[in-house]
C-alpha cells in the first residue's frame, strides 16, 4: 500500500471503496484497455484540486482538443493492434497454435522502455491469441488524407517485419534437427499452460507471447516458473544461444584442439568467478545510466527553476504535461515528483503530497527516501496532521526497506526542513534522536594503509596565520563569491593617458549605458512574449530560466561577454557556452544563499580554522576528517552539501544562444561615431556570420570594426572576471566527497570532463567513500599551500609589457605591432589569378598572426593584472583533477602551471631558513633552469654555478643594464628570480639562517619511460632513464640519437642514399620530441611530422630530402627504442591490443588506479545533436555518449598514455601525502615537484620511496584481473560462433601479462638523478 493510500484513509477512501475497487479490477479483467482507461479516468474524479484541473488521458496517443480527431487516433491504434494480432497469428512455426490475445490493464511504464514495447507477463496470467480472421478497420473510411498515410506506414512496417521473420524462419527450418522439430511439435500440441512453462525456448521471433500488462510486478515464483522463468520484457523472445539449433559457423584455430581451448576458457572463467566471490576487485558499470538521462535531468532542472521562482502553476502544468503522455512519461523520475513534493511540503499541503504519491504510483515508480522526507516535512508543518498518519507513513517506509535514520543520513535539507522532519518523527517517537556517525572507515589500500593507521606521533603542519586572520580571510572570500564577479585594475592603466584615450573611454561608457537600457527593455519584452506563449514543445521553453536572476544580472552577463569578445570574433557556440555557464554559476550561488546554508558554512569554517591556525594546538587529524566531524556535530539546520541539479550542456547552450541573439539584435552603434562628417545611421555593433573550421561550417559572432577601434583606443583600465577566476583569499574547503570541496559557494567538479560527459561522475559517486580518501586528501594537501607574489620581478615584467613587450623574453607585444593586413580588391581585373591567390594567402596569414598576437596579449594581460591585484595578499589555489587523475589548479588564468613568466612571480607564502645545504640547492636549481650542464653531475653543476657568481650577481643587480646573462637561459624569468634569491642569500650575514620563500624544482627524467621501465623491470631501459644509480645523469634522448647514428652509418656503408644525406644532421634535438611522445602513444605518422619540423629548422639540410629523411629517421627511432626498451614496447603493445579488443566488444576501457580512483576513457563514436535557437540551428558534436559504440581507434591509441598518466599522478599523490605527513611544503606540476630549498633532500627521499612502493604492487596483474572480471565474466552464448572466438581471444590476451625483467626496483632509492 502506498503512502497516498494510507494517508487517504481518514479523509477520502473508506474500506468499502477500496474493496469495491479491487473487485472491479478483477471483474474487468476481460475488458478492452481503452474502455477501462476511460472508465478509470472518469471514476478517479477531479474535484476541487489544481492537480486535476485538466482531465487525465492516459492514451498512447496524446490528447487533442478536437474530439473527432481523438476518436480517429484511437481507431488507428485499434487498427495497429488488430494488424499485430494478424501478424502473430501468421507467425506460426511447427504448428504452434494460438487462440487469442488477452488485453490486460495498461502498463505502468518503467524507465528506459519505449511505450510500444510490451512488458513482462505477470506470473499466473494466461496468454491467449485469437484465431486468424479478417479485422474490422474502424475509421478506415474517414475522410482524412493523413490517416491513410499514417495507416499505410504502419502496415508497411508490419509487412516488412513479417517478411523478415518469415525468411529467418524458413532458413532455420532447413537446419533444425529432427529431434528438435519433434520436440517442439509435441510441445505445440499441448495446452496453453504447458506452452508457458516451456519458456518458449523453441519459439522463434514472431511467435513470441505478447501481452499488454498493467505493470512489471513481483510475485512469488511457482515451482513451474522457477525452472522456466517468464518471458522477457522485450518485444520478441529470442532462444538462448546454448539451446539454439543454429549458430554462425566460424573456423576454429587448427593449432589448438577444441577441448584445450574450452578447458582454458573454463579455467579462466572459474578464476573470474572466484575473484568476484571474494570481492577483491571493484567493478562498476557505467552503462547503467539511462539513455534518457539528459532529458530527465532537463525536466528536473525545469521544475526546479519554476519552484525557485515561485511559478507553481507552470511547474504543475509542466509535470502533468509529461505525466499524462505515456511517450513523455519516461522522462520523469522520482526526483521530478520529489521537487514538487518539496514545494508543497513548504506550504504544509498534505493533500497535494497525496496526489503526488498517487502520480508516482501511476508512473510505475517507487517513492525513495527524499519522497518520504518531503511527506514527513509536510506533516511537521501541518498542525492538523495526526499521529496516526505519521505512524502509517513511518510504517510504510519500513516496508519499503527505509528507516528514519536514512532520511537524516541521506537527504539534503534546506532552511528548516530538517527541524520539521524531526518534529513530525518526534510526534510519534518522542525520544528519537538522529544517529550521528562521526567515525568513517579508514582507507585500507596497501599503499596508504600506514599513512592512515600509523600517525600517533604525526603532527600535521600549520599555516603561518592566526585564527583571527584566517576567519577574516574567510569573510572576504565569501563576499567575493557572493558577488559572483570582481572588477580589478588592468596593468595597462599604468600607461600615460592621452586625450584620445579619454575621448574613447567616454564614448564607450556612453554606448554601454545606452546598450544596457536597450538590452534591459528587450529582455523584458522577450520574457513577456515567452511567458504568455503556450509552447507545444516544452523542450524549447527557456522562459523559467530567464526568471531566476534579476533582469539586470542577465544584462551584466551579456555585456561582460561583449567585453571578452576578441576583435576577430568568436564562434556562436563558445559564446553561448560562456554566457550560459555564467548564468548557471550565479544561480547556484543564489540557491545556496536561499537555502540559508551560508550562516552554517561560516560557523563550520570558523571552527575548521582551529585546525590550521598557528596559535592553536597541533593535531594528527586531516582537514577532510576535521570538516566531516564538524558537519556531523553541527548537523542541525540546512545541509552544506547542495543537491542542485547540474544543468545539461544542451540547456546551457540553449540559454546562452538566446542571450547572444539578444546581443546581436539589440546592440546598435552610430556609423559616424568616429567620423561625424558621414551621414548618421544606426548599424549593428555585432554581426552573425558563418565561417569554416576544419571543413565544418559554424556560426560566428564578430564585432564591427568601429567597435573594435573604440575598444582598442580606449585601453580601458578595468577588467571584470568571474569570482572563481581569482585565487582564493582563504584556505579552500577540503574535498570530502566528489560533490563537496574547493570554493565556498562556487560549484566545482572534482573531476574535469568534456561538457556533458556524466560517466566519470557516475563512477565516482558509486565508489565507497573510504576508497577515495587518499585521492581527496592529496588534493587537499596541494590546495593547502599558501602563495604570495614576487613583487620586484612583477614590476619589471609589467614595465616590459607596457613597453611593447619582448618576444625573446616571452612577453607578447600589443596588437598594434602586428603586421598590417593587406587590402586589395579581388574583383580588380588587373590582378592575375595567381596574384589574387597569393594576396588571399597573405591576408589569411596576416589575420591569423593578428589573432594569435591578440590572444597571447590578452592572456598575459589577464595573468599580470590578477597578479598585480593580489600583490599584497596571501592566496591559495584549490585543486581538482582530470579523468586520468592528473591534478590542476582551479583558477584558469593565473596559477603555477602557467608559463615561465607566471612561475617566476610566484613564491611560497611561508618562508623557511636555507639550512646548511639550501644555498647549494638554489645554485643547482639555477643551472637546471638555464638548460646548461644537463649531462653534468650535481657537483659539476654546483661548481659551474660558483664559477659564474659574477654573472649571477650582475643579473640580479642590473637585469637590463648589465651583462644580461639571464636572458639566454631556457627559462629566463625564473632564472632571473633565482639570481635575485641567490644574491640576497649570499649577502646575508648567515646564509643558513636566511629565510627563503623560493620554490626549488626536482624534475623527473623522461617520467613516462621511467614508469614503463619500472613496470617491465627492464634493466637497459631503467639505466637509460636514471632508475639505476649512476655517477653521471643518463640522457635517453642523446642515447637514442647515438643509436640512430649507428644505424645510419651502417646503412650509409651499404650505399643507402638517404643515410648518406643525413650524415652530420642527427642530433639530440632532432629526435627528442619523438622519443618523449612515443611513450604517450605517438604513431609513426605523427613522429615523422615531428622530425620533419626539426629538419626544416636546420638551414643547411637539403629541403628536397626532408620527406625521405623524416620517413627514414622515424623508422630508426622506433627501432632503437625497441632495442633499448624491450619491456616498454611489449607492455605498450599489450595495453594497445587489449584496448582494441575491449572496444571492439562494445565496451569502453576502464581501470582503477592503485590509489582507488576509477577511470573510464570517454571516447565514443560521434553523433550530432541539432539545437534549434532563434539565431541559428546549432550542431553539437557529442563524442562521449555512453550509448554510442566506443571509438576503437581512440580507445586503443589513448589507453597506453592515459594508463601511464594515471600512474604518474598516483606517484605524485603518494608523494604529496607522505610529504604532508613529514611536515614539508609540497607542490607539483605533474612530474615536476616543488618544495623549499631546506627540504629538497626530504622530498627526494619520499619521492623515491613512494615510486618503489607504487611499483612494488602487482600493477599489471591487478589490471589484468580487473579487466578479466569486467569484460570476460558475462555469458557469451554458443561456443562455436564468431563472437565466442573473439571473446576467447580477448580473454587469452587479458590473462597474458607481459613478462618482466630482472631490474631490482629498490635501486631507485639510491639513484641521484631519478628526480633532479
Amino acid at each position: 500500500m502506498s503512502l497516498l493510500r494510507l494517508c487517504s484513509f481518514p479523509k477520502c477512501l473508506t474500506g468499502r471503496l477500496v474493496a469495491e475497487r479491487n473487485v472491479r479490477h478483477l471483474l474487468n479483467a476481460e475488458h478492452c484497455l481503452l474502455c477501462l482507461r476511460n472508465r478509470d479516468n472518469y471514476e478517479r474524479g477531479i474535484r476541487d484540486n489544481p492537480w486535476t484541473s485538466q482531465r487525465r488521458q492516459y492514451s498512447a496517443i496524446p490528447k487533442k482538443d478536437d474530439g473527432s480527431k481523438r476518436m480517429w487516433e484511437q481507431s488507428q491504434l485499434l487498427d495497429v493492434l488488430e494488424a499485430r494480432i494478424q501478424q502473430l497469428q501468421s507467425d506460426v512455426l511447427f504448428d504452434v497454435k494460438h487462440s487469442k490475445v488477452e488485453f490486460l490493464k495498461m502498463p505502468h511504464r518503467e524507465k528506459g522502455h519505449s511505450p510500444n514495447k510490451s512488458q513482462k507477463t505477470r506470473p499466473g496470467e494466461k496468454i491467449e491469441l485469437p484465431k486468424a480472421g479478417p479485422s474490422s478497420k474502424k475509421g478506415a473510411t474517414m475522410d482524412n488524407p493523413s490517416s491513410k498515410t499514417h495507416t499505410s506506414r504502419w502496415f508497411e512496417k508490419l509487412k516488412r517485419e513479417k517478411w523478415n521473420r518469415t525468411s529467418k524462419q524458413s532458413s532455420l527450418q532447413q537446419n533444425v534437427p529432427d529431434k528438435a522439430a519433434k520436440s517442439s511439435k509435441g510441445k505445440s500440441n499441448k495446452k496453453q499452460q504447458a506452452m508457458k512453462s516451456s519458456k518458449g525456448s523453441m519459439m522463434l521471433p514472431g511467435s513470441a507471447m505478447k501481452s499488454i500488462s498493467a505493470a512489471k510486478r513481483s510475485k512469488p515464483v511457482t515451482k513451474q516458473e522457477h525452472a522456466k522463468p517468464a518471458a522477457s520484457p522485450v518485444s520478441h523472445s529470442m532462444p538462448k544461444a546454448s539451446e539454439s539449433p543454429v549458430s554462425e559457423a566460424a573456423p576454429v584455430p587448427e593449432e589448438r584442439s577444441r577441448d584445450a581451448e574450452l578447458a582454458e576458457v573454463e579455467e579462466l572463467e572459474q578464476m573470474i568467478k572466484q575473484w568476484s566471490s571474494t570481492g577483491t576487485e571493484k567493478v562498476i558499470d557505467v552503462k547503467e545510466v539511462n539513455r534518457d538521462a539528459d532529458t530527465q535531468l532537463n525536466v528536473c532542472c525545469h521544475l526546479e527553476v519554476c519552484v525557485f521562482t515561485g511559478d507553481v502553476e507552470r511547474a504543475q502544468r509542466y509535470l502533468l504535461f509529461h505525466h499524462q503522455n505515456l511517450s513523455k512519461r519516461k522522462t520523469l523520475t522520482v526526483n521530478s515528483y520529489n521537487i514538487m513534493m518539496r514545494m508543497w511540503a513548504k506550504k504544509g499541503s498534505l493533500h497535494h503530497i497525496r496526489q503526488l504519491f498517487f502520480l508516482v504510483e501511476e508512473a510505475g515508480l517507487k517513492p525513495n527516501v527524499a519522497s518520504y522526507c518531503a511527506a514527513l516535512e509536510c506533516m511537521g508543518r501541518n498542525p492538523e496532521s495526526s499521529s496516526r498518519i505519521i505512524s502509517r507513513c513511518l510504517q510504510q517506509m519500513e516496508e519499503d526497506g527505509l528507516s528514519v535514520d536514512d532520511v537524516f543520513r541521506q537527504c539534503v535539507f534546506r532552511q528548516d526542513e530538517r527541524d520539521m522532519v524531526l518534529k513530525a518523527v518526534c510526534t510519534v517517537r518522542p525520544d528519537y534522536e538522529p544517529s550521528a556517525t562521526t567515525e568513517s572507515p579508514l582507507c585500507s589500500l596497501p599503499l596508504v594503509k600506514d599513512f592512515y593507521t600509523q600517525r600517533e606521533e604525526v603532527r600535521y603542519p600549520k599555516l603561518d596565520f592566526s585564527l583571527e586572520d584566517l576567519q577574516d580571510r574567510f569573510k572576504r572570500q565569501l563576499a567575493l563569491e557572493q558577488a559572483s564577479t570582481i572588477t580589478i585594475e588592468s596593468v595597462e592603466a599604468m600607461k600615460p593617458v592621452t586625450e584620445n584615450m579619454i575621448r574613447m573611454r567616454k564614448l564607450l561608457a556612453e554606448q554601454r549605458a545606452h546598450w544596457q537600457k536597450n538590452l534591459l527593455q528587450a529582455l523584458r519584452d522577450s520574457k513577456l512574449i515567452l511567458g504568455k506563449s503556450k509552447l507545444r514543445n516544452w523542450k524549447t521553453d527557456i522562459y523559467p530560466f530567464l526568471c531566476i536572476l534579476r533582469d539586470g544580472d542577465y544584462v551584466n552577463v551579456m555585456l561582460q561577454g561583449l567585453a571578452n569578445l576578441p576583435p576577430s570574433g568568436d564562434s556562436l557556440l563558445n559564446m553561448a557556452k560562456e554566457l550560459g555557464t555564467r548564468v548557471h554559476n550565479i544561480f547556484c550561488i543564489q540557491q545556496k544563499s536561499h537555502s540559508q546554508m551560508v550562516e552554517k558554512l561560516a560557523c563550520i569554517y570558523n571552527s575548521y580554522t582551529e585546525l590550521l591556525a598557528k596559535d592553536t594546538k597541533s593535531s594528527s587529524v586531516l582537514p577532510r576528517e576535521q570538516w566531516n566531524r564538524l558537519e556531523v556535530e553541527r548537523s542541525a539546520g540546512p545541509s552544506l552539501l547542495s543537491d542542485d541539479m547540474c544543468w545539461t550542456h544542451v540547456l546551457i547552450v540553449q540559454l546562452g544562444s538566446f542571450l547572444v541573439d539578444l546581443l546581436v539584435r539589440e546592440l546598435k552603434i552610430q556609423n559616424n561615431i568616429l567620423n561625424p562628417a558621414q551621414e548618421k545611421k544606426l548599424i549593428p555593433a555585432l554581426y552573425h556570420m558563418y565561417t569554416f573550421r576544419s571543413n565544418r561550417q559554424i556560426g560566428f559572432i564578430k564585432p564591427h570594426p568601429i567597435l573594435t577601434q573604440i575598444q582598442s583606443d580606449a585601453m580601458e583600465t578595468k577588467l571584470t572576471f568571474d569570482s572563481y577566476v581569482m585565487p582564493m583569499l582563504c584556505p579552500p574547503v577540503p574535498w570530502t566527497s566528489p560533490k563537496s570541496g574547493a570554493y565556498l559557494l562556487t560549484p566545482t567538479k572534482l573531476m574535469r570532463t568534456v561538457e556533458g560527459a556524466i560517466q566519470h561522475q557516475q563512477l565516482l559517486e558509486k565508489c565507497r567513500n573510504e576508497d577515495l580518501h587518499a585521492v581527496l586528501d592529496s588534493l587537499n594537501q596541494l590546495g593547502s599551500c599558501a602563495w604570495k607574489i614576487n613583487k620586484p620581478l612583477l614590476d619589471i615584467i609589467i614595465s616590459i609589457f607596457n613597453d611593447k613587450g619582448s618576444e625573446k623574453l616571452d612577453i607578447p607585444p600589443p596588437v598594434s605591432e602586428a603586421p598590417e593586413i593587406p587590402r586589395f580588391n579581388p574583383h580588380d581585373p588587373s590582378y592575375t589569378p595567381q596574384e589574387k591567390a597569393h594576396m588571399k594567402r597573405e591576408v589569411l596569414k596576416a589575420k591569423k598572426k593578428f589573432g594569435e598576437m591578440h590572444s597571447l596579449r590578452m592572456d598575459a594581460l589577464y595573468k599580470l593584472s590578477i597578479a598585480n591585484h593580489v600583490r599584497d595578499e596571501v592566496f591559495w589555489f584549490p585543486h581538482n583533477m582530470d579523468f586520468r587523475g592528473r591534478t590542476y589548479p582551479c583558477p584558469p588564468y593565473f596559477n603555477h602551471l602557467g608559463s615561465d613568466v607566471t612561475r617566476a612571480i610566484l613564491l611560497f607564502a611561508e618562508g623557511k631558513p636555507l639550512g646548511p645545504k639550501g644555498l647549494d640547492w638554489l645554485k643547482i636549481h639555477l643551472v637546471n633552469l638555464t638548460g646548461l650542464k644537463k649531462r653534468s653531475s650535481l657537483a659539476g653543476r654546483l661548481e659551474y654555478a660558483n664559477s659564474i657568481m659574477e654573472d649571477i650577481l650582475d643579473s640580479a643587480d642590473h637585469p637590463f643594464t648589465g651583462r644580461k646573462w639571464w636572458m639566454n637561459a631556457d627559462e629566463p624569468w625564473q632564472t632571473l628570480a633565482c639570481c635575485m634569491e641567490i644574491a640576497n642569500a649570499s649577502r646575508s650575514p648567515d646564509h643558513t639562517k636566511f629565510i627563503s620563500h623560493f620554490p626549488v624544482h626536482q624534475d623527473g627524467s623522461c617520467n613516462g619511460l621511467q614508469h614503463y621501465a619500472a613496470l617491465g623491470r627492464d634493466v637497459i631501459g631503467a639505466t637509460s632513464v636514471n632508475l639505476m644509480p649512476c655517477e653521471l645523469p643518463q640522457d635517453v634522448y642523446s642515447a637514442v640519437a647515438q643509436q640512430v647514428e649507428e644505424f645510419r652509418a651502417r646503412d650509409a656503408a651499404k650505399d643507402l642514399k638517404i643515410a648518406q644525406v643525413l650524415e652530420g644532421f642527427i642530433s639530440r634535438k632532432v629526435v627528442k620530441q619523438t622519443v618523449m611522445t612515443v611513450v604517450y602513444g605517438v604513431t609513426r605518422y605523427g613522429g615523422r611530422l615531428q622530425i620533419e619540423k626539426r629538419l626544416k629548422e636546420i638551414d643547411d639540410f637539403p629541403k628536397e630530402h626532408i620527406w625521405d629523411a623524416s620517413h627514414y629517421l622515424v623508422h630508426q627511432v622506433f627501432s632503437s627504442l625497441k632495442e633499448m626498451f624491450t619491456g616498454t614496447r611489449e607492455i605498450q603493445d599489450w595495453l594497445t591490443e587489449s584496448a582494441r579488443l575491449i572496444a571492439k566488444s562494445g565496451s569502453t576501457v576502464e581501470w582503477v588506479t592503485p590509489l582507488g580512483l576509477p577511470i573510464v576513457q570517454p571516447y565514443h563514436r560521434a553523433r550530432n545533436h541539432v539545437l534549434k535557437s532563434n539565431i541559428q540551428f546549432l550542431s553539437l558534436q557529442i563524442n562521449h555518449d555512453i550509448h554510442e559504440r566506443p571509438d576503437t581507434v581512440k580507445q586503443k591509441n589513448a589507453f597506453p598514455p592515459n594508463f601511464i598518466h594515471s600512474l604518474d599522478s598516483t606517484h605524485m599523490m603518494l608523494t604529496a601525502l607522505y610529504c604532508y605527513s613529514a611536515g614539508i611544503t609540497f607542490v607539483s606540476v605533474h612530474d615536476c615537484f616543488w618544495t623549499h630549498a631546506l627540504t629538497v633532500d626530504t622530498m627526494n627521499k619520499v619521492c623515491r620511496e613512494q615510486f618503489v612502493a607504487l611499483h612494488s604492487q602487482p600493477i599489471l596483474q591487478d589490471l589484468s584481473k580487473f579487466m578479466l572480471q569486467k569484460y570476460c565474466s558475462g555469458p557469451v552464448g554458443e561456443r562455436k560462433n564468431k563472437k565466442f572466438l573473439e571473446y576467447w581471444k580477448m580473454m587469452q590476451l587479458l590473462a597474458k601479462v607481459p613478462e618482466t625483467g630482472d631490474f631490482d626496483l629498490h635501486r631507485v632509492k639510491e639513484s641521484t638523478y631519478f628526480f633532479s
